[in-house]
């Protein structure tokens, strides 16, 4: 089994997919990975030989940022936003959309559940 940046790989899938479970590596990074590495895109994780993990490793450990390194950073803009007070701060502050996004029909992600508020009720007649 291969392991890494602390991610347990997927065996039975393509090297190229296998990658893409690493937070921070999607498609494009994983073929780019595999090619500088010398591996074959369609190898299967399970026939990678120790070699070639640590080939992998090596090259993701020193050109990415991924998993916990790269979450930490994405909190930190995050937080950097909201202590200056900013547009966007105060959007991500409010839980709604960040960018730009219309909120009155759609954006249910961001809003969560719909809060149904009562209609005013009509004056009856005398």
């Amino acid at each position: 089994m291969a392991r890494i940046a602390g991610i347990d790989l997927p065996k039975n899938k393509r090297g190229e997919i296998g990658l893409t479970y690493i937070y921070g590596i999607g498609r494009s990074r994983a073929q780019q990975i595999l090619n500088e590495a010398g591996i074959d895109l369609n190898k299967k994780v399970n026939q990678w030989n120790d070699d070639e993990q640590t080939a992998i490793r090596n090259l993701i450990n020193a050109e990415f940022k991924v998993e916990g390194a790269l979450r930490s950073e994405t909190q930190m803009n995050i937080k950097r936003l909201l202590d200056i007070a900013c547009y966007r701060g105060l959007r991500h502050r409010k839980g709604l959309p960040v960018r730009g996004q219309r909120t009155k029909t759609n954006s249910r992600t961001r809003k969560g559940k719909r809060k149904t508020v009562a209609g005013k009720k009509k004056a009856a007649k005398k």
